[in-house]
C-alpha cells in the first residue's frame, strides 16, 4: 500500500471530482481490475459519490501518468477537504459537552434535610432528627444558642451541647485547633454540622470556622462590645429618666387635679343650697312673736348650730294692708324680731345672719283680697343656707 499526496490538481480519469484550490488527494493502491472506483468526500462531509470507473481515459497500454496508473492499478482515490479540520474539532467538543453523554450520577448537596416550614419569617425550621449541615455569619449569641444566616438572609438556630466540636479548618499538613465554645463570636463564619431537634434548632456536632476569620471576629468584638455597653447604659439611664417623668407628670396631674377642685370649691363659695326652713307669722300690725313660733325658732337654731358652713338669711313680709311705707317698716320690725330673738336665745353670731331685710307688700305669697290670704303674707321667710363650697371641703 501507498500513499500519494498532490495539491491543486484536477483528475484526468472519469472517476476524478471536482475539486476546490488546497485540498489533498490520497490514492491508495488496490487489486487490478475492471472494477475500479474513486470515492470522494464532499467539505461538509455529508454524502460520498462514487463513479464506476471503465478506464476509458487510458493513454495506452502502460497508463501513461500518474492518473492513468492509478485507475490501471485499480486503486481508490479518496479526497479529504480541509474542512475536516473542523469537524474533527467539533466532533471533540461535542463529546466533551454535558448532553454528549449519558449521566450515570451526580452528586447533591444534602440541602434536603432542612426546610422551611414558614412558622417565623426569616427563620429556618430543622427537620427532626435529620442530619443537616448550614453555612453562614454567625449574628446572634444566647446561653446555649447561636444563630447562623445564610447569603439567602435565612437564620438557623443552632444549640450547641458540651458534645459540640468547635475546631478550625486543618489543612494539608495541619490539623485543626480545638476552641471553647465561648470562643464563638458575633460575625464568625461558621459552618455547623449536626441533627434537628423537635424545636426545629439544629443542634451542633460540628462547628469549623478559618482562624482568620476568629480574628476579624475578636478585633470587631473588642471595639463593638465596648460600644454597646455604652449604649445599653445610656439607655438604662434614659429608661431611668422616663420612669422620673413619668412620675413627675403624674404628681402635676393631680396637682392641677387639685388646683380644679380648689377652684370648684372656691366658685360654689357663693353657691348655696337651703338645707332647712321656717316661716314665722304675725298678726294684723303687730312685730311680736308668738309661743308657737318661738318654738319652730328653737328647733331651727339647733340645726345651724350642729351645720358647718351656715348662714341665716331673714326676710320679712306684710299684707297690703295699709300705705306701702308702713307696710316695709313693719316688714322690716318683724324680720328684726326673729334676728333678736335667734341672738339672745341661741347665742348665733350676727355674722352668721344675712342682713335682714323688709320687702313689705312686694313679694306676697297668697292673695290679699281675702282674710286666708293676707294671714299668710304677714309672715317671716328663716332660711338655713349651707355653702356648696365648704360641704365638699368637709366631705
Amino acid at each position: 500500500m501507498c500513499a500519494r499526496f498532490r495539491r491543486g490538481r484536477r483528475a484526468n480519469s472519469v472517476g476524478s471530482f471536482l475539486t476546490a484550490e488546497l485540498n489533498y488527494d490520497v490514492s491508495i493502491a488496490g487489486q487490478q481490475g475492471p472494477g475500479g472506483f474513486s470515492t470522494r468526500y464532499d467539505s461538509k462531509n455529508k454524502a460520498t459519490s462514487v463513479i464506476q470507473d471503465n478506464r476509458s481515459n487510458q493513454r495506452g497500454p502502460r497508463g501513461h501518468g500518474r492518473s492513468s496508473r492509478m485507475l490501471a492499478s485499480g486503486g481508490y482515490s479518496m479526497r479529504f477537504h480541509r474542512s475536516a479540520i473542523s469537524l474533527s474539532i467539533a466532533v471533540v467538543m461535542l463529546f466533551m459537552a454535558p448532553d454528549a453523554h449519558p449521566t450515570y450520577g451526580q452528586e447533591s448537596r444534602p440541602t434536603a434535610q432542612t426546610q422551611d416550614t414558614g412558622y417565623r419569617p426569616g427563620i429556618r425550621n430543622v427537620v427532626s432528627g435529620q442530619k443537616a449541615k448550614v453555612k453562614g455569619l454567625m449574628v446572634r449569641r444566647d446561653a446555649e444558642t447561636i444563630s447562623v444566616r445564610d447569603d439567602q438572609d435565612i437564620e438557623t438556630i443552632v444549640r450547641l451541647t458540651d458534645q459540640t466540636s468547635v475546631k478550625t479548618k486543618g489543612g494539608w499538613f495541619r490539623r485543626g485547633k480545638n476552641y471553647e465554645v465561648t470562643s464563638l463570636l458575633r460575625g464568625l463564619p461558621v459552618e455547623v454540622e449536626g441533627r434537628g431537634n423537635p424545636e426545629g434548632q439544629l443542634v451542633a456536632e460540628k462547628v469549623r470556622f478559618d482562624s482568620s476569620d476568629l480574628k476579624v471576629a475578636r478585633t470587631v468584638e473588642t471595639r463593638v462590645a465596648p460600644v454597646e455597653r455604652e449604649n445599653q447604659r445610656i439607655a438604662g439611664q434614659v429608661d431611668e429618666l422616663n420612669e422620673v417623668s413619668k412620675a413627675a407628670r403624674a404628681e402635676a396631674d393631680r396637682a392641677n387635679a387639685g388646683v380644679a377642685t380648689t377652684n370648684e370649691r372656691i366658685t360654689a363659695l357663693d353657691d348655696y343650697s337651703v338645707q332647712d326652713s321656717v316661716t314665722v307669722f304675725f298678726n294684723v300690725n303687730s312685730a311680736v312673736l308668738s309661743p308657737e313660733y318661738r318654738r319652730a325658732l328653737d328647733e331651727l337654731a339647733q340645726k345651724a348650730i350642729n351645720a358647718k358652713g351656715y348662714v341665716i338669711e331673714i326676710t320679712g313680709h306684710a299684707d297690703s294692708t295699709g300705705n306701702l311705707q308702713r307696710n316695709r317698716i313693719l316688714s322690716q320690725q318683724r324680720a328684726d324680731a326673729v334676728v333678736q330673738y335667734l341672738q339672745e336665745n341661741h347665742d348665733i353670731p350676727l355674722r352668721r345672719m344675712i342682713t335682714p331685710f323688709g320687702y313689705g307688700q312686694m313679694r306676697p305669697v297668697a292673695d290679699n283680697t281675702t282674710p286666708e290670704g293676707r294671714r299668710q303674707n304677714r309672715r317671716v321667710e328663716v332660711k338655713i343656707l349651707v355653702s356648696r363650697g365648704l360641704a365638699q371641703t368637709t366631705n
